[in-house]
């Protein structure tokens, strides 16, 4: 259970993230998209969903949507492994989601209204596959902010040199040639960059290191449920290991680059130690 340092800390985070989007919101008379990110396992949903009940107590309308729910279904991520590389078949890396259905859902949610209701995805992670439409969020009114969380949300193109080397096993043996990794970029250059200018603002949730990747994610993997149709096993070590490989090298990328307006600086257990403001400029942009 946190301790009473630990709640003040993450109070304080709520309300700078909060403010930072009150006045995010008022430079626009739409909706206010903002953008939080974070590796795997750092809290985004947890963050959002905080973040969300301190505006909504403000009498704002606040929608919350997670990137992870707009994956491409398994059919065509599969799809994408036999035509374009095999490693494609795993969600989660930039060219593995929806950006078209994603995009027209956040221009629909600026009319939403009870006659033009919008209806967003979900993606169930145990199945490893989306959920019938049946079983989507319906908004009926226009928000007044949209939270859109997920682990490369803002993220930016490699410069092709940085893309020559693997970071890791996984690109070693199994994209030796870098075919992979140049779609992913490639995509996140085409495809992701126009979707993230849509945001006014981006919040980013930075680990201490990629290492803690690896703890924070198998402590998802248990709580998935295990009871659905469809449902998986959960993934040992070695498995686990290799499905969080797909994400080392933007993770590591974004952590050195920190494409974010404010970011919140987590320590080992994912409690907040500061805050900042990015200053302008940044590392390096795509060649």
């Amino acid at each position: 259970m946190p301790n009473l340092l630990e709640c003040a800390a993450f109070d304080m985070g709520d309300a700078l993230f909060s403010a930072a989007i009150e006045a995010a919101g008022a430079c626009t008379t739409a909706p206010a998209i903002v953008g939080l990110c974070g590796v795997q396992g750092s809290g985004k949903s947890t963050t959002a969903a905080r973040i969300a009940g301190v505006l909504t107590a403000k009498g704002k309308s606040v929608v919350t949507l997670s990137l992870d729910d707009f994956y491409c279904t398994r059919t065509e991520r599969l799809q994408l492994a036999a035509s374009v590389h095999p490693l494609l078949k795993v969600r989660g890396v930039p060219g593995t989601h929806d950006v078209s259905l994603l995009r027209e859902r956040l221009t629909a949610l600026a009319a939403a209204c009870p006659t033009q209701p919008v209806m967003l995805p979900r993606f169930d992670k145990a199945a490893d596959d989306r959920v019938p439409p049946a079983q989507w969020q319906t908004i009926h009114e226009r928000p007044d902010v949209v939270i859109l969380e997920g682990w490369c949300v803002g993220a930016r193109a490699q410069p092709e040199a940085a893309l020559q080397t693997p970071v890791n096993a996984l690109e070693r043996d199994e994209d030796a040639a870098g075919e992979w990794r140049r779609y992913v970029n490639t995509r996140l250059l085409h495809d992701y960059t126009p979707l993230f200018d849509l945001l006014c603002l981006r919040l980013m949730l930075r680990a201490p290191s990629f290492d803690c990747v690896a703890a924070w994610r198998g402590e998802q993997e248990a709580q998935l449920p295990r009871d659905g149709q469809g449902a998986r096993a959960p993934m040992d070590s070695v498995s686990l290991a290799r499905f969080i490989a797909h994400y080392e090298r933007i993770s590591r990328w974004m952590m050195m680059d920190e494409p974010a307006d404010l970011i919140a600086d987590l320590d080992m257990a994912r409690r907040p130690t500061g805050w900042r403001i990015k200053q302008a400029g940044s590392v390096a942009t795509p060649a």
